[in-house]
């Protein structure tokens, strides 16, 4: 460590420094820890990066894991080999579900006919193949395009828009008359809030993730080959999820949409139209029996409902209809690309990973007191039905509806579900906003990681530098031998020892002068490894050095 650096930068306030960590790519809420070493009896205290994928909580994890799932679209968008097979099966079942959400609960069999207001989808003979094919020109020259698709949801109401052009017409404004510009706030608000559809809006977010899955299992029927996906959930300026994907191959245009046109999700769960409970005309909420183990209601005693018993009844009604059926919108984006050229490839992969650092939430900004009163209003009618909706057949909002949710023991707050589906910065999308095939690259993160470290440690070698043990704190080895070094992490208000635990801004100054001699060194290595007449080092990756 370059102590006259750290100390320089000790003199500084904070928020100086928590800049200057932001410049290097320095996690600036680092979690401490306390590691033992057992040998020496020794210990010391070791800052590790926060991991966060949001720019407003940390911009440099933020932009690392952005940099990272930028490596591993771009490896798996254009391969020519088939990956390693992974351990678990790609293979999923038929578009319509036979069962509920748990497949350890008893079976419920449903019918798999398709719904009769769904176009049919084609039917193609299956090839095991996950790359796409090739395509040869007059010219002699090769080509093995791929897709770039972007799905939508429907509309809930009409948004403010900005003028467009139809013929015999001319100019046309907005529905509420207003030739809105680009830049004004209102553009994707909802022209009549009260007759905008929130509810349907919050269900089609919360259920999103399960649309997608069924797209991506009928888009491979429907193409003949195990098409494989790189796929990025994010908000459009209405707050309506929409999906931009890298897929593997190309398919038909036609086929595409007529996939999308066909997908449906029907969600199998008890009516929840009103609640029973929490609302203007029932305030109470239902109350752990510890006697008969169980939720019951707060005036008369009665057992609510089990989920098991609610999904029976459900079965036993042969007019039962699903609860709610989520379905693609008809606007739809498909573009070839071709691995010709790394710009054109690299803007694709930046356009997709564009806001991966941005929560949903954040989509008008994430200063909250300098929205449009519109905008403002829109987020928090979202929000409002997002909260008490259930987003999952163990969510506490179930006692809303008069159903016990699975598996619920006494510990479950009725009406408060912990998930992040139901906070502000989501509305409705809890779940991963990176959704990968596992045939893409046939690595996990973590290997992906290994990757770019090692392209550093090549480079670092190639010019005689040895590069600093990741794992020399490692706590586990590959010997049956204790491990050496325990973590024990420092949280605010525990007793400490003796030893004084170095404060934020020294763990940050620490760090910074780390990255900074890291940084050093690589460029260095870089300017020694690159042949005299060759202006481009092969292992020039100037986002690899923050990767170390």
């Amino acid at each position: 460590m370059n102590l006259t650096a750290q100390t320089t930068l000790d003199r500084f306030p904070l928020d100086v420094v928590r800049d200057l960590a932001v410049t290097n790519g320095v996690c600036v809420r680092p979690v401490l820890n306390r590691v033992f070493d057992t040998q020496t009896g020794t210990d010391r205290v070791v800052g590790v990066s926060c991991g966060s994928t949001l720019v407003s909580k940390c911009p440099p994890c933020a932009e690392a894991n952005r940099r990272l799932r930028m490596q591993q679209c771009r490896e798996g968008w254009h391969r020519d080999t088939e990956p390693e097979p992974p351990a678990e099966s790609d293979d999923v079942p038929d578009d319509e579900p036979t069962a509920d959400d748990d497949p350890e609960s008893t079976r419920r069999v449903r019918s798999t006919r398709r719904r009769q207001d769904a176009a049919e989808l084609p039917k193609v003979e299956m090839d095991k193949r996950t790359v796409g094919a090739t395509f040869t020109a007059p010219n002699g020259r090769t080509y093995r395009p791929s897709m770039f698709i972007t799905l939508t949801l429907g509309s809930y109401g009409a948004t403010h828009r900005l003028p467009h052009l139809v013929a015999g017409k001319g100019l046309v404004p907005c529905d509420c008359g207003v030739i809105h510009g680009r830049n004004s706030p209102l553009l994707s608000t909802p022209v009549d809030p009260d007759s905008y559809n929130y509810r349907r809006a919050a269900l089609d977010a919360l259920h999103f993730p399960k649309l997608v899955d069924r797209f991506m299992q009928n888009l491979r029927r429907c193409a003949g080959y195990k098409a494989q996906y790189f796929a990025v959930v994010e908000p459009q300026k209405r707050l309506a999820p929409h999906l931009h994907a890298a897929v593997r191959g190309t398919i038909a245009r036609d086929t595409v949409r007529q996939v999308a046109k066909a997908t449906y999700h029907q969600v199998w769960w008890p009516s929840h139209q009103r609640p029973v409970y929490g609302c203007a005309s029932n305030p109470d909420l239902p109350v752990w029996d510890e006697m008969a183990g169980a939720f019951v209601d707060p005036s008369t005693g009665a057992l609510l409902p089990t989920w098991d018993q609610a999904l029976d009844d459900l079965g036993a009604d042969p007019a039962a209809q699903p609860a709610h059926v989520v379905r693609l919108g008809s606007q739809i984006d498909y573009q070839g690309i071709i691995a010709d050229s790394d710009a054109k490839v690299g803007k694709a992969v930046g356009y997709l990973t564009k806001y991966l650092g941005k929560a949903i939430g954040e989509t008008y900004g994430d200063d909250r007191d300098g929205l449009h009163p519109a905008q403002l209003a829109h987020m928090n009618k979202l929000h409002a039905h997002a909260r008490v909706l259930p987003c999952s057949p163990e969510c506490a909002n179930w006692l809303r509806y008069g159903v016990t949710p699975k598996d619920a023991t006494g510990n479950v707050v009725p009406g408060e579900c912990p998930s992040k589906a139901h906070d502000r910065e989501h509305l409705g999308l809890g779940g991963r906003r990176v959704l990968v095939s596992r045939q893409w690259t046939g690595k996990t993160l973590t290997e992906h990681r290994v990757d770019r470290a090692e392209v550093i440690r090549q480079t670092l070698a190639a010019a005689g530098v040895e590069m600093d043990d990741q794992n020399a704190l490692a706590t586990h080895t590959d010997d049956t031998e204790a491990p050496r070094f325990i973590w024990k992490p420092i949280r605010p208000g525990e007793e400490r020892s003796l030893r004084r635990i170095p404060t934020h801004k020294e763990v940050l100054a620490e760090a910074i002068a780390t990255r900074i001699r890291w940084r050093t060194q690589y460029e260095q290595a870089k300017q020694r490894a690159k042949p005299p007449d060759d202006s481009n080092s092969a292992t020039d990756n100037s986002s690899a050095a923050t990767a170390a």
